[in-house]
C-alpha cells in the first residue's frame, strides 16, 4: 500500500513570497544546487549527517547530479519529495524541503527543510518556516506528519 491516495497529485509550483517559491528539484538544477549545499555543507551535516550521510564533503558535480536525478524519479513515482527553493528568476537556489515517508511509527510523513548559510535568519527562512506546516495541511493527504530533521539510525 502507497503512504498517499493514487489519484493524488503533487504541487508544481509553490508561492513562498512575492520573490520566492518551490517547485520539484530536476537534475537540471545542479550548478544552483551545488553551491547551495557545499556553501552550508558543516549546518547541512550536523542536520542530515546521522540519518542521510549527506552531503559528503568531497560530494562531485557529477554526484549531486545523479542525486538529483533520483529525487525527481522519486517525486514522480510518488515515493518522496524534494521541493528547492528558488528566487523568482530560478537563479539562486535557497534552500530546500523534503517530505519523505514516516520512519518513526505514529506519523506519516516526515518533513523537513534548510535555507542556504545567508538566509538563516531572514524573512525568507521565516516565510518558509510558517509555510511548510500551513502547505503540507493545505494540500498533502497527511494526517501525521512529523515536522523536523529526520532521525538519526538506531545504534546497538
Amino acid at each position: 500500500m502507497s503512504w498517499l491516495p493514487d489519484d493524488w497529485q503533487h504541487p508544481v509550483h509553490v508561492e513562498l513570497t512575492p520573490r520566492h517559491h518551490l517547485r520539484p528539484i530536476r537534475a537540471a538544477d545542479v550548478d544552483l544546487d551545488m553551491l547551495a549545499v557545499m556553501g552550508s555543507r558543516e549546518r547541512l551535516w550536523s542536520v542530515y549527517g546521522d540519518a542521510w550521510g549527506w552531503p559528503p564533503a568531497t560530494m562531485t558535480r557529477e554526484q549531486d547530479r545523479e542525486d538529483l536525478q533520483r529525487h525527481a524519479e522519486e517525486v514522480e513515482t510518488h515515493e518522496s519529495f524534494n521541493y528547492a527553493v528558488f528566487d523568482a528568476d530560478e537563479t539562486e537556489l535557497i534552500g530546500c524541503v523534503y517530505v519523505d515517508p514516516a520512519e518513526v511509527a505514529g506519523f506519516d510523513a516526515e518533513i523537513s527543510w534548510w535555507v542556504r548559510e545567508e538566509y538563516v535568519g531572514t524573512e525568507v527562512e521565516a516565510a518558509l518556516d510558517a509555510l511548510v506546516p500551513r502547505w503540507i495541511a493545505a494540500d498533502w493527504p497527511l494526517t501525521r506528519p512529523r515536522f523536523g530533521p529526520p532521525p538519526a539510525p538506531a545504534r546497538n
